[in-house]
């Protein structure tokens, strides 16, 4: 806990900028947090900073760590006193509720966290209110400015990201003592080592061939969207297959565009589903698309034809195919998402035998041996119609160049995530716009 605690001291020295006469408020709940609260406010103290604890359970509070904050010159106030005490606060340590916490928060904390809006929170371990194990919300929560926590990172700090803030680990010792991890979280450099680059003996062959169906005479910009994606995401060459061949060959000179599935060519993947309709025609096309027996992203009306024919389920099974569902396509397919991401896509992905990409704010994929990896966007922009077909494409023209499923996933996801941040810059973009930041991105990656 002292290790934990001084940690916790130095990311709140940081925040306070001038630590000498700051006004720091420690709102303690009872346990282990309130106690990482308490130790850090005597750090604080001693430095000069002037630290009130509100005490939420006063009788439960931790002893040790009370006592060395009434020695160091530390206040304590009930929650009475908290608003007036609360008002003058250059920084608020969150410490109410730690990890074995279960739903929102109690109304006396509820309004202590109201009282304190504004100022900024430095949450203990994780924002109060908010499962550790889901980032689920149920109630009254508190927002933290940035978190503070020890040992390794919980689901709760990509799951629930805005929540969190910016998320510091303090190591307290405990790597040898921990578990294989939850779920993973990749880095700019993880998905640089394994982005396809050509070398001095590669053609348009050995770069990877895709085959993009996507699209018709009403949804058009998906193909276009879809093909333009996979040919910005360094596909050797892209074979497009659909009504809205015109349509692709105007924008992209360089797909070669056929009508028709069949006459489309060998591939190395295909992207199936974006557009394409869920009518006998868009089933005629995704059974094709599974008859090559390559890898496959299977995306928008194709899940939704999976969910419908029990046949097309089982013809993907255990095959190298990845699903990109939205919560709504999701239900369609492996039932309603639930409070828990990470459970509903490795349940999804053991029951289908492939892997499943869960589209949100912190997508999710999952393979069906349970592997796992959670993507946090920086940002909410990608969040606009158009976007999924270009994730598709992306995805697509990872599993040409050989990148097994899994990976194909997760790298398309932090690539796309990327492109949407560099699209938008902060304003807006559509998905056309995110689908030309795609090399900019790529580029990104290496700067990084």
């Amino acid at each position: 806990m002292r290790r934990a605690a001084f940690g916790l001291a130095v990311h709140a020295r940081r925040m306070l900028g001038r630590v000498a006469g700051g006004r720091v408020v420690l709102l303690v709940g009872a346990g282990d947090n309130g106690g990482d609260a308490l130790w850090a406010g005597v750090e604080l103290r001693r430095r000069g900073a002037g630290v009130t604890a509100v005490l939420m359970t006063p009788d439960r509070a931790h002893p040790a760590g009370l006592a060395a904050l009434r020695r160091a010159g530390g206040r304590t106030v009930d929650v009475d006193a908290a608003p007036a005490v609360l008002a003058e606060a250059d920084l608020v340590l969150d410490g109410i509720v730690g990890i074995s916490g279960r739903g929102g928060l109690r109304p006396d904390a509820a309004a202590l966290v109201d009282a304190a809006s504004g100022v900024p929170v430095l949450a203990v371990d994780l924002p109060s209110g908010v499962d550790t194990d889901t980032g689920a919300v149920d109630g009254d929560a508190v927002t933290a400015t940035e978190t503070c926590t020890f040992g390794a990172r919980k689901p709760v700090h990509v799951l629930a990201a805005p929540r969190c803030g910016p998320v510091h680990v303090v190591d307290i010792g405990l790597g040898p003592l921990l578990p294989p991890p939850y779920a993973h979280v990749l880095t700019a450099s993880d998905v640089a080592a394994r982005w396809p680059l050509p070398g001095p003996a590669d053609d348009k062959y050995t770069q990877g061939v895709v085959g993009i169906a996507a699209g018709s005479a009403v949804y058009p910009g998906a193909a276009v969207l879809a093909t333009g994606a996979a040919v910005l995401a360094t596909s050797g060459m892209v074979r497009f297959a659909g009504s809205a061949a015109a349509g692709v060959r105007d924008h992209w000179w360089e797909v070669i565009a056929t009508d028709s599935i069949d006459d489309a060519g060998r591939t190395q993947a295909w992207t199936v589903g974006p557009g394409i309709g869920t009518d006998d025609a868009g089933y005629t096309v995704l059974a094709t698309a599974i008859g090559k027996d390559v890898p496959l992203c299977v995306d928008a009306d194709a899940i939704t034809l999976l969910s419908r024919h029990a046949d097309l389920r089982e013809a993907v099974r255990g095959k190298p195919v990845v699903l990109t569902p939205h919560a709504g396509e999701f239900a369609r397919i492996a039932g309603e998402v639930g409070p828990d991401r990470i459970a509903a896509a490795r349940r999804a992905a053991a029951e289908l035998g492939v892997t499943v990409l869960l589209k949100g704010n912190a997508t999710v994929v999952a393979d069906p041996d349970g592997r796992t990896l959670v993507h946090p966007a920086t940002s909410s922009w990608a969040a606009t119609a158009g976007s999924g077909d270009v994730l598709s494409g992306i995805i697509g023209a990872l599993l040409a160049a050989g990148l097994e499923p899994w990976w194909a996933a997760g790298c398309g996801a932090f690539l796309h995530a990327r492109a949407a941040e560099i699209a938008a810059d902060g304003a807006p973009a559509p998905a056309s716009a995110l689908q030309a930041a795609i090399p900019e991105a790529i580029r990104s990656l290496r700067a990084d």
